[in-house]
């Protein structure tokens, strides 16, 4: 699943961003850092945070009606914040790069990102698609990184301006459900 997010976004930003930036960069999921990213511009996508939403779990099962007097229970699936550092990594001139550059493209990913506070449906790769409820995101919040400058020490490089990006998922986790008969009538008796 975490596969079918990334090809997502990946087309949402192909679609949004302008055709002379989808056309001069690259997009990388790969760990952010000079030598990982590669010689052409890139947006960066880094996920760096996959964990369950305990505010939208649910304990209700849901049950479907068959027409044959049974039913399939139904269990939730589990919701889980998938989390991104998102940079930019510009082309170096002299071993050196343009903070201008690197900000000003970031803006535009910020921008596309923005437009949307659910990814759109038709854009939804593989077991993402049809999802339910809608994919939800959540940008330009801490994240869950403690510590930037930690993080950036970490990673053996130099802080750079980043944007925090996080989408829910859900997880079907329980299968096909499991079929339980029907109560097709009552009865109510007196003690005499």
């Amino acid at each position: 699943m975490l596969h079918d997010l990334d090809n997502t976004l990946e087309t949402l930003l192909r679609q949004e961003l302008p055709a002379e930036m989808v056309a001069a960069t690259q997009i990388s999921f790969a760990a952010p850092d000079a030598e990982s990213i590669g010689s052409r511009p890139a947006i960066n996508l880094f996920l760096y945070d996959v964990r369950e939403n305990l505010e939208l779990r649910s304990g209700f099962e849901s049950f479907e009606r068959r027409g044959d007097g049974t039913a399939v229970r139904v269990r939730p699936a589990v919701r889980v914040d998938c989390s991104y550092l998102i940079t930019f990594w510009p082309k170096e001139t002299d071993g050196r790069s343009v903070p201008k550059d690197e900000h000003r493209y970031l803006g535009m990913v910020m921008k596309a990102l923005l437009r949307y506070r659910k990814l759109p449906a038709e854009l939804l790769q593989g077991d993402l698609a049809g999802q339910e409820p809608p994919l939800h995101t959540v940008s330009l919040q801490s994240g869950y990184l403690n510590s930037m400058g930690e993080f950036w020490q970490a990673m053996g490089g130099k802080p750079k301006v980043a944007i925090n990006y996080t989408v829910t998922i859900s997880v079907p986790v329980h299968g096909e459900g499991e079929i339980v008969p029907l109560v097709m009538e009552s009865r109510l008796s007196t003690a005499g």
